[in-house]
């Protein structure tokens, strides 16, 4: 999916580029640092998804996506933005964004927001929606990995999650030393996690026989 970055912070940009590389759904391509480039840019060069901050110099996000909505542009958007006031994120929705992210942000929270998009694009794709599809349209994480049972937390599980789907971690299996290494979470933490994650069906395991030593089981998150 062709993604444009719209950030005056060259920071935030940077993170923002980071973890849209760290996406393979999404492919960068351009970076603008204002509002108006962007604007020219877009009028000539139809694309998938905006990644939009608010609080720009001269002319604002919202400013951008009023203009846009103006002229008939219907590209998807995901404002990522300090602005965390009722007034900005109201009109923000209003002009029909997938997503709002407050900034300072994790990736596993912009992995939902684009998964968010993912999910709304394929929809439009089928051209009719199920009660189901609306479901899921309105809360993504709804069937996405179950309810929590007692005892395990989001935050960890965000965490993890966010490790197992790391560029350098994409695809490959892990064993749950590596996972407790990269997330500071105990070994015994890792697998109760992991077995849930397998229950869900969003997660395999297997067992390796060839470490030299003990049989190891070893992770790997399916996509």
């Amino acid at each position: 999916m062709k993604l444009v970055i719209v950030e005056d912070d060259l920071m935030v940009a940077a993170i923002n580029r980071e973890f849209a590389l760290k996406t393979p759904e999404l492919n960068i391509v351009a970076t603008f640092y204002n509002g108006r480039e962007a604007l020219d840019f877009l009028a000539q060069n139809p694309i998938d998804l905006l990644l939009l901050d608010i609080y720009m110099a001269g002319y604002t996000g919202l400013e951008l996506l009023k203009e846009l909505r103006q002229q008939g542009n219907k590209t998807d958007a995901i404002i990522i933005s300090a602005a965390n006031d009722a007034d900005h994120i109201d009109e923000a929705f209003h002009l029909g964004i997938v997503d709002y992210l407050i900034k300072p942000f994790t990736y596993s929270r912009f992995r939902e927001a684009v998964q968010k998009f993912l999910l709304r694009r394929s929809l439009q794709l089928k051209g009719t929606y199920t009660q189901q599809d609306i479901d899921k349209l309105l809360d993504p994480t709804a069937d996405s990995y179950g309810v929590l049972r007692k005892g395990l937390q989001q935050q960890t599980l965000d965490k993890i999650l966010e490790c197992l789907i790391a560029e350098k971690n994409c695809g490959r299996f892990m064993t749950s030393d590596e996972i407790s290494a990269e997330t500071n979470f105990s070994k015994m933490t890792i697998r109760r996690y992991m077995n849930y994650l397998i229950e869900q069906k969003k997660a395999v395991s297997r067992i390796n026989y060839f470490t030299g030593g003990r049989p190891s089981i070893e992770y790997a998150i399916l996509n």
